[in-house]
């Protein structure tokens, strides 16, 4: 190998160091060629660059020493039978890549395959109050059988779960000792831009601690109704799981909750559920151990670009209502099918998952201005919000009944008939919702499609897709072929059916 020779360095024959300023406590210079050269910079006052340097943490060591001894290491232990029912606990497909993308850690034994048994798990919490109430994630203690907490300075104690919501993923525990350290949650939500810090104990290396930014806001992953996830940067792993971020000032802006990774560790895409959400939800928890939310009684889907302009929209915004439910408090109020829910309390409705979030963060019984339009004419209607049933949310594209949002789960796709679908036509049956990694996706399915034939029958409503796909696949066949009407063309799609 030929070694390239290495160049000589220039040397000035004179150089003047013209301080400019200390910035951070790094001195900046230029350097000037001949005694007399002299160069023209802006200068910037000592004050100024004083105050500069101090609104600029150095690090933040001050204040990991102030809040991480509010956190917590978790270890649970799991019933046996929860090992074979943890993938049941889960929203998504085994194997899909939802499931991994949610649930990626702190949800031990979820889809290994193996046999039911005793196992351990260990995710991350922080105490709230000096009397021992502490925040942690739902799937952390999901089926447990005994927590337990390590704190800061090596001390382990026995806690119990007050309460669990499994639709924020959020879960409240008690440890019964001395007083506490604790931490109090933002007043305020962060920016994008915000410095951010996670604490927790990842790979069951407790206290460990993580810098970055708020990179987002208000990410939906697809894990639940009630999506309202913070993006953060810091790097946050399998055990962080419960775990706090904090600001600058140490009040906690989120819980983390999950992680995007191709790999299992963290490639800087961390979602944690806003304050604002775990203040109102652990408040519940520990007033009555669950949550009430409020309920509309609506089945409602995305305002597409299509369905927009066929209602003469500027804007697809809103929540399209496909069908009031029977004797809810929308039915009650007037609401019918075919508007769209443009505004809350005079708040603007973004779309069919902002109105799930809203209506159920709402109380039960609380009245509700809603904002409609029907027939290019706005509207204004007053609704008493009902309690969300059970095994019922307030979802974007999910029905109520047979017939209208029906899934069909191994094709990833939310159907209704057509007539009931404002700017659908009359004839097939619409898409509602697109499972974003099942097999409808990858071949193209939008919401706002319209099927027109399976196999060669003309269907109106989703039970008959569902027993078409169902004889098929009893027959041995492999693919199915669609007629599909969308907002360009009519085309025919083949879809296999596993």
């Amino acid at each position: 190998m030929n070694e390239q020779p290495r160049a000589k360095p220039k040397f000035l024959p004179a150089r003047r160091l013209t301080l400019l300023g200390s910035v951070a406590g790094l001195a900046i210079a230029v350097v000037a060629a001949g005694p007399a050269s002299h160069i023209n910079l802006p200068f910037t006052s000592a004050p100024a660059i004083a105050a500069e340097a101090a609104a600029q943490p150095s690090g933040f060591a001050d204040l990991v020493a102030k809040v991480k001894p509010a956190v917590v290491s978790v270890r649970v232990k799991l019933n046996e039978a929860s090992t074979a029912s943890d993938q049941k606990a889960l929203p998504f497909q085994p194997g899909s890549p939802l499931e991994k993308f949610f649930r990626q850690f702190g949800m031990p034994g979820a889809g290994d395959g193996q046999k039911p048994r005793m196992v351990t798990g260990e995710g991350s919490g922080f105490f709230i109050s000096p009397d021992g109430y502490a925040v942690t994630n739902y799937h952390v203690v999901d089926h447990s059988s005994s927590v337990q907490v390590t704190t800061d300075d090596g001390k382990m104690y026995d806690a119990k779960v007050i309460g669990s919501d499994e639709k924020t993923d959020l879960a409240l525990i008690k440890v019964d000792g001395a007083s506490f350290p604790y931490v109090k949650f933002a007043d305020r939500e962060p920016r994008i831009g915000d410095w951010v810090v996670a604490v927790g104990n990842p790979f069951g290396l407790g206290g460990t601690v993580t810098a970055g930014i708020v990179s987002a806001r208000g990410r939906d992953i697809g894990a639940g109704p009630y999506d309202d996830f913070i993006q953060i940067d810091a790097p946050i792993n399998k055990g962080n799981s419960g775990g706090p971020a904090f600001d600058v000032d140490g009040n906690v802006i989120g819980v983390n909750t999950a992680i995007f990774s191709p790999s299992g560790g963290s490639v800087g895409i961390g979602f944690d559920i806003p304050a604002e959400t775990a203040k109102t939800v652990v408040a519940q928890l520990k007033e009555k151990g669950h949550v009430t939310r409020g309920w509309l009684g609506v089945q409602i889907q995305p305002v597409t670009g299509d369905i927009a302009e066929s209602l003469g929209m500027k804007n697809p915004e809103g929540a399209l209502v496909s069908e009031p439910q029977p004797d809810s408090p929308a039915a009650k109020a007037g609401v019918k099918s075919g508007d769209v829910i443009t505004s809350l309390n005079g708040a603007p409705v973004k779309d069919a998952h902002d109105l799930a979030r809203k209506v159920g963060a709402m109380a039960p019984g609380t009245g509700a201005n809603l904002g409609v339009l029907r027939n290019g004419e706005q509207k204004a209607m007053t609704v008493t919000l009902g309690q969300l049933p059970e095994q019922k949310e307030a979802k974007a594209g999910a029905g109520a009944n047979e017939e209208r949002g029906a899934d069909v789960p191994r094709l990833g796709l939310t159907l209704a008939p057509a007539g009931d679908v404002a700017g659908a036509a009359s004839k097939g049956v619409v898409v509602t919702s697109v499972e974003p990694n099942g097999r409808a996706a990858e071949h193209g399915f939008q919401t706002g499609d319209v099927i027109l034939d399976v196999a060669g029958k003309t269907v109106s409503k989703p039970s008959e897709v569902r027993d078409t796909l169902a004889q098929l696949r009893k027959e041995g066949k492999r693919a199915v072929l669609m007629r599909v009407k969308t907002a360009d063309a009519t085309r025919f799609v083949a879809v296999p059916l596993g």
